[in-house]
């Protein structure tokens, strides 16, 4: 039935598509085929879920739900189709214990057979409303708690009435935390008594589109504040020594919201808040939401300098989605509930023009100094000019496979490719983009002048306004006369041998190879505890010597080497990143192949590797007499 269901969701797609441009500039919304049933759960009878998070920090919460009914057959679905996490990524395996009741007699639920996120039940006369309750396992598969923190994603503690607009589908919602905890959300609040929080009755879209963090060591800043609107950085630690932020940093935390309506020209949020979590437990991630972000660092993201040098686009990256993803979205990527498999085609602009004004912001505001951009960014253009599967895949194919891509593990992922090229390569796509706008305006205009087009109306809450691939050419055209579409068939929708190249020298840069370390690559091997050798043998090294990718063609693909293997040691001595360093100085100068003895699943072999290049790394350096646009792009816009 899901394929079924999604084959007419395609035609019906098709259907719309020549109304596409005038419904999507003019109200924001693309109606959808199954989402036609009037919701029971209005804003007076709304949906009641209650959440008990006492047991949060052994990995256990308990969903408490009221769902409005008629009698009869009755479906309620789980969220699976998640915003911002761009797939069916809802973690129905987290789901357990159901039990389901109307006034106070147990009822009989089944799991449809096909569309396992819905499930059915036929409700007695007489019910008009059914009591649910579930255990949210809150570690499955994701960690998502600690002893003493909490990330909350309502989508995962939630059903809803099946085939209906999230936008017309009410709830009210509580949680009951662990005693001691504070929190941080978006979510309007009621009231709070004790250690139980109610929010307002709001629908279900700006539900699942507010998360909350908690925990029991947190601090909490007000960034950015003009009148009744803020910006505030909640974070919440697994440790207090973690939340002993130098205010140095926070000072240039406070340029964010400037720097970014500097650069938009406008907002579209009414109080924001970056909700960030410190937990080693916990991965490294980012979703946008429209008026907060989830994001999740290790602990001494906010205290260990060489974080903020690496990462420091984390918040920048998800509060510029506030604009570019939330408030301006593909028309394909916008549903009207949870159920409607998204299109994620244009992903390169959602998320790869975000990529680069994350960036962008974290130069701007201080985060990372301004005049560190050209390292940075040979880092990215030797990553993606590097990659053998470009050469079979073209930056469209990512996008559109980005619902599995974003999910997938395994050996040889540089001959794949993954979702994150198109985030890289999208920086590159659109700095260059930037420039020609300079470029073609002989400096009087740029990217951002297409931005304050782009957000266009200026002030507003949280709306949302649509695009196709032909606004967005129309808008740069209204910029700066270009043959866009050219543009974009040749770097995104045909096989492109190398990234983006002209921004370099319009920038007033090239791009060279030398011994001297580049110091975002040294700070990222540090933090990650990685020996980054792919511009050199072609390996990618982790932790004790375990190999998870090998370049195609490169000298450690010839001589043999796989992913997997577990390099023992270089030249006879025991492996560490420092012995494999020497033995490259030695293979420099000499003409024999570097020895590696390798483990691959109980089985030893020595593998000799001929590189006589030497240490390799990628430097920007400056084209003498061409002015330097870099510069002028990463220097701070907003007025002190």
């Amino acid at each position: 039935m899901m394929r079924s269901r999604y084959a007419l969701y395609q035609v019906a797609l098709a259907l719309f598509a020549l109304l596409v441009p005038t419904l999507s500039r003019a109200t924001g919304i693309i109606p959808e085929p199954n989402a036609n049933a009037v919701s029971l759960a209005t804003r007076s009878n709304p949906e009641v879920l209650t959440l008990d998070a006492r047991d949060a920090g052994r990995g256990l919460m308990t969903a408490t739900m009221r769902i409005p009914v008629r009698p009869g057959p009755f479906t309620f679905v789980y969220p699976e189709w998640i915003p911002g996490e761009h797939g069916p990524t809802g973690p129905l395996a987290d789901i357990s214990q159901l039990r389901v009741s109307a006034n106070g007699k147990p009822l009989t639920w089944r799991r449809d057979k096909v569309d396992m996120y819905a499930f059915h039940v036929d409700v007695p006369a007489g019910v008009t409303a059914l009591q649910v309750r579930f255990t949210v396992l809150v570690n499955s598969p994701t960690p998502m708690s600690t002893p003493n923190l909490a990330v909350l994603n309502w989508n995962r503690v939630l059903f809803y009435q099946n085939n209906t607009d999230s936008h017309d589908d009410y709830f009210k919602t509580s949680i009951i935390l662990p005693e001691g905890w504070s929190f941080g959300t978006a979510l309007p609040v009621a009231s709070r008594q004790g250690n139980r929080v109610d929010f307002d009755v709001v629908p279900l879209n700006m539900l699942v589109d507010s998360p909350l963090d908690c925990g029991r060591y947190y601090k909490k800043y007000t960034l950015w504040q003009q009148g009744a609107v803020y910006q505030r950085l909640d974070v919440f630690a697994d440790r207090p020594q973690d939340l002993d932020i130098p205010a140095s940093l926070i000072a240039k935390y406070k340029r964010m919201t400037p720097e970014a309506l500097a650069l938009y020209g406008s907002r579209h949020w009414n109080n924001y808040h970056s909700l960030l979590v410190l937990s080693n437990r916990i991965g490294f991630e980012g979703i946008e939401h429209h008026q907060s972000s989830d994001d999740r660092a290790p602990d001494t993201f906010m205290t260990n300098p060489k974080w903020q040098l690496v990462a420091g686009d984390l918040l920048t990256h998800e509060f510029s989605h506030s604009w570019n993803g939330k408030y301006r979205r593909p028309w394909d990527l916008t549903t009207l509930n949870f159920q409607i498999p998204q299109r994620t085609d244009l992903l390169w602009v959602y998320e790869g023009m975000n990529q680069y004004l994350g960036d962008l912001l974290s130069f701007r505001m201080g985060i990372r100094k301004p005049d560190q951009y050209p390292q940075y960014l040979a880092t990215l253009y030797s990553q993606m000019a590097n990659e053998p599967g470009r050469y079979t895949e073209p930056l469209i194919d990512l996008t559109t496979a980005a619902p599995y891509l974003y999910e997938a593990k395994g050996s040889y992922p540089s001959i794949r490719r993954t979702a994150g090229d198109f985030y890289t390569e999208g920086e590159l796509l659109w700095l260059d983009v930037d420039t020609i706008i300079r470029a073609q305006t002989h400096g009087k205009k740029s990217l951002d002048t297409f931005l304050h087009l782009y957000s266009e109306p200026a002030l507003t809450g949280p709306i949302t306004k649509t695009y196709t691939r032909a606004d967005i050419e129309r808008l740069l055209n209204e910029v700066a006369p270009y043959d866009w579409h050219a543009f974009f068939q040749k770097h995104v929708y045909d096989v492109a041998a190398l990234p983006p190249t002209g921004e370099l020298r319009r920038a007033g840069w090239k791009l060279v190879y030398t011994s001297q370390p580049n110091p975002f690559m040294t700070a990222m091997d540090t933090l990650r505890h990685v020996d980054d050798q792919w511009l050199t043998y072609g390996l990618k090294i982790g932790k004790g010597g375990k190999v998870f990718d090998v370049r195609e063609d490169s000298p450690a693909w010839k001589a043999g080497m796989a992913p997997s293997m577990v390099i023992k040691a270089v030249d006879g001595q025991a492996y560490s990143p420092g012995t494999l360093a020497y033995a490259m100085k030695q293979a420099e100068h000499g003409t024999s192949a570097t020895e590696f003895e390798v483990e691959n699943d109980g089985w030893y072999r020595r593998y000799a590797v001929s590189y006589h290049g030497g240490p390799r790394y990628p430097h920007l350096v400056r084209i003498p007499g061409v002015p330097d646009m870099l510069a002028k792009i990463m220097a701070p816009h907003a007025h002190s």
